[in-house]
Formats: C-alpha cells, structure tokens, sequence
C-alpha cells in the first residue's frame, strides 16, 4: 500500500492538470480552445460531467462549493516527458 501511495505521489509530480469550471457544458470545453491548451500538449481528461463542488479544510465537515448548485468540470491534463 504505502509503495503504491509513493508511486501515486511520483506521477501527481509529473501531472499538470488544469481544471475549467463552467455553468454550462460549451463554455467549459470551449476554454480548451481559448486558453490554446492543445499547443501547450494538454488533452481531455475524460468526460465533461456536472460535477456538486465540495471545499475539505481540516477533520470538520466539507462545504459546499456555488451555493451546492452543480457545474460542468473540464480537467486538461499535460503529462510530462511526453507521455
């Protein structure tokens, strides 16, 4: 278990994720476009989904994000050394 943590940490390290935010499905893919993410190497991470956003800062209970209203998330992800 604790290699495998290790191991998560090492590729976390060489992740770079970039995740858009957005009311409505077009804008959120759209940034793709806007910000020139393609030229930076960064590809869709999955699917844009509607995602409850939640915020966890220390053992109390996590809050919810945009008054608990749902938004679509768009996670771009560069993977370093070309992969």
């Amino acid at each position: 278990m604790v290699n495998a943590m290790a191991d998560e940490a090492k590729d976390d390290r060489e992740i770079e994720c970039i995740t858009v935010v957005a009311r409505e499905f077009t804008p959120a893919a759209m940034e793709y476009h806007r910000q020139r993410l393609g030229e930076q190497r960064y590809a869709i991470e999955g699917q844009i989904k509607r995602h409850k956003f939640y915020l966890a800062e220390g053992p109390g209970p996590a809050k919810e994000l945009f008054d608990g209203e749902p938004y679509y998330a768009a996670t771009f992800v560069r993977r370093k050394g070309g992969k």
